[in-house]
């Protein structure tokens, strides 16, 4: 009884979680400081993939946490939908979609990949594995954030591929690059408590994937292909480095 009674304060602390800082308080700054669209966009796609760690810490078992995160679309996703309805939609809400969607769609692969990761890295394989998944999601929520915002700041030159989707500039490609490096590096070395040389290599070797990846990725599907390109990098490097010894 204490196990399902601490899953259900999780559950309900997940959806306090995305209620206020990935919707209330992004709302508000679109409102009342007029912060531009952008910036509120990545704001809430920062808040998104930091929820990782509520699944991880929050719930006694992998199905409780996937069940958890299924509960949060399956509350969320006709919430947005009744309020796409109204006019003041676009008001409050960052919608790059004309007739909205695009918030039930990122609300759906967010949490369609964080229970994919949960489940392999959890409920396949041991649950030693599990950093994993956190590590992969903040090479990519903080990598794409900075590459959207540094790119419309700074990005001059666009990459001109026919593969490429999107207006993609070499500035937001490399800031993407560096900041998954970051992000990659600290959370192995500070969260995983891996060594000092896994934590670096293993960055390195995510940092230009997760960039790429991204770069190719058809629009909006970079919320499932960077975070499971990333995972399936570190996943064969952390073997070798565990062989070793490091």
């Amino acid at each position: 009884m204490r196990i399902i009674r601490n899953d259900f304060f999780g559950a309900l602390f997940l959806l306090g979680y995305y209620l206020i800082i990935c919707f209330l308080l992004p709302m508000l700054y679109k409102v009342l400081f007029g912060v531009k669209n952008e910036l509120v966009r990545k704001t809430q796609h920062v808040a998104y993939s930091l929820s990782i760690f509520l699944l991880i810490k929050l719930f006694s078992s992998w199905y409780a946490a996937i069940f958890a995160a299924s509960l949060l679309v399956a509350i969320g996703y006709p919430a947005l939908l009744f309020l796409e309805r109204s006019p003041r939609y676009k008001k409050f809400f960052v919608d790059r979609k004309k007739k909205g969607g695009e918030l039930k769609l990122q609300l759906l692969l967010v949490n369609a990949t964080f229970g994919l990761l949960i489940f392999i890295f959890w409920g396949l394989l041991d649950i030693k594995w599990l950093y994993i998944a956190p590590v992969a999601i903040m090479a990519w929520g903080f990598g794409d954030a900075a590459a959207a915002v540094i790119g419309k700041a700074f990005g001059r030159r666009k990459i001109k591929n026919r593969c490429v989707h999107g207006p993609k500039t070499y500035a937001g490609t490399i800031a993407m690059g560096v900041v998954a490096f970051l992000a990659a590096f600290l959370t192995l070395f500070f969260y995983a408590g891996k060594s000092l040389p896994a934590s670096l290599i293993t960055a390195m070797v995510v940092a230009p994937v997760c960039a790429v990846v991204e770069l190719f990725s058809p629009k909006g599907s970079d919320t499932i292909t960077v975070p499971l390109a990333a995972a399936s990098v570190i996943l064969p490097l952390m073997l070798l480095f565990q062989l070793w010894g490091w």
